[in-house]
């Protein structure tokens, strides 16, 4: 079968040939080490999840080390955490050698902790989410972007049920000291009835008879392990009185709808959530353009104390801004374009012809493939399709 080409390769070889250690980060399966032994095809390569591998390491580290000629794949090493030190030690005495260490890792707030102590200036940092669509025409709303899942797109149920088993007992466990994973898995299910909406933690509390702190603290770690985007209010103030709480949703839609049961495209179409789930992919494939191109995550929503609502802003340069609004429906009409222009209007009230706004509105095509097209001033209609190559990053 044709590999399939990830975006962020180009950075990935150019991270290699300008630091000694490059560390890539993300979810659980989203193609990490693929993609490293296909593009370093003759680099050694240890799994830290093997148990041998392990207590090898930790009987003799640099005995092991020794045993390692570079360049070298070290996959999944949040496990061992302390292996940052004897790597570290051992780029200091060859400096100028570059691409000799490729670190990979899912958890990645205590992975970029132990980057940020031990491995400053030494390591690019990347991360590898699930497949975009722009990398692959098999990324759906109801089967995600997930490598393994696009490749057996009918054993799509079975793969997910086994994913959130194999999550909840290696990364749930490793990041906190969860006793009930049956009812971290119920909070997951739970979640994704929220999918898209700003986050009312008591409301999550509740069903689960847990306290407000407990939530905080079990979604702390779906966001660490990668499983949710937490998209927070916009900031800037311009004669609005903002809603502070931000809007959680499951990272991939293959997973959110296997969550709420949604099984097949039927099921899909005629769900409640259809909505939710088709905004969850937009900003999925928002945050995926930014991280394949190197960039930080930056990304919010916004919404007003009067009810003014845009699903997303996405800030450009010199202090531009591209509003978003993401609707399922295959028919792009004008009213769907009303909370954009008036936030537009409210923004060049406040700061003039200075700083530029766009306002996008991203809908799925229709079957016919009929394109929709500009249905309001200054309003740009586009496929969700076609999102990549017109968002602004």
């Amino acid at each position: 079968m044709k590999p399939i080409i990830r975006d962020i390769e180009k950075h990935l070889v150019l991270a290699s040939k300008s630091f000694p250690a490059t560390v890539i980060t993300g979810p659980r399966r989203s193609g990490k080490t693929y993609l490293l032994r296909r593009i370093f095809p003759k680099a050694e390569y240890y799994l830290f999840e093997d148990p041998d591998v392990i207590s090898r390491f930790r009987q003799d580290p640099q005995g092991f080390l020794d045993g390692v000629k570079p360049p070298a794949i070290l996959d999944e090493i949040q496990n061992v955490p302390e292996v940052f030190n004897f790597v570290r030690s051992r780029i200091d005495a060859a400096p100028r050698k570059m691409g000799r260490w490729l670190l990979t890792g899912s958890q990645e707030a205590g992975l970029m902790h132990n980057v940020t102590e031990s491995m400053a200036g030494r390591a690019a940092v990347l991360q590898l989410l699930p497949l975009s669509l722009h990398e692959s025409p098999k990324v759906t709303p109801l089967l995600g972007g997930h490598p393994e899942v696009l490749a057996k797109p009918k054993a799509a149920k079975l793969w997910f049920s086994s994913y959130l088993q194999t999550y909840l007992e290696r990364d749930v466990r490793a990041v906190s000291a969860v006793q009930d994973l049956g009812a971290f898995r119920r909070f997951m299910s739970l979640l994704a009835t929220r999918h898209g909406q700003v986050l009312n933690k008591t409301d999550l509390a509740a069903p689960l008879g847990m306290s407000v702190p407990g939530v905080g603290k079990w979604l702390d770690i779906l966001e660490t392990t990668g499983q949710i985007f937490v998209i927070q209010p916009y900031f800037e103030n311009f004669g609005k009185r903002i809603i502070r709480s931000p809007r959680i949703y499951i990272a991939d839609s293959g997973m959110a709808c296997h969550l709420l049961g949604i099984d097949t495209e039927a099921e899909l179409e005629k769900s409640p959530f259809l909505g939710a789930i088709f905004e969850g992919v937009v900003a999925a494939e928002i945050i995926k353009s930014q991280v394949n191109a190197g960039m930080r995550r930056e990304l919010y929503y916004f919404r007003d104390q009067q009810g003014l609502e845009v699903d997303f802003v996405l800030p450009g340069k010199n202090g531009s801004m591209t509003l978003i609004e993401a609707k399922a429906f295959r028919t792009a009409k004008p009213d769907m374009t009303l909370p954009m222009r008036r936030l537009a209007t409210a923004w060049k009230a406040q700061f003039g012809e200075k700083r530029a706004v766009r306002s996008l509105l991203v809908h799925r095509p229709a079957r016919a493939n009929v394109a929709s097209k500009a249905i309001a001033k200054d309003v740009e209609v586009c496929s969700w399709k076609d999102l990549a190559t017109r968002i602004v990053t």
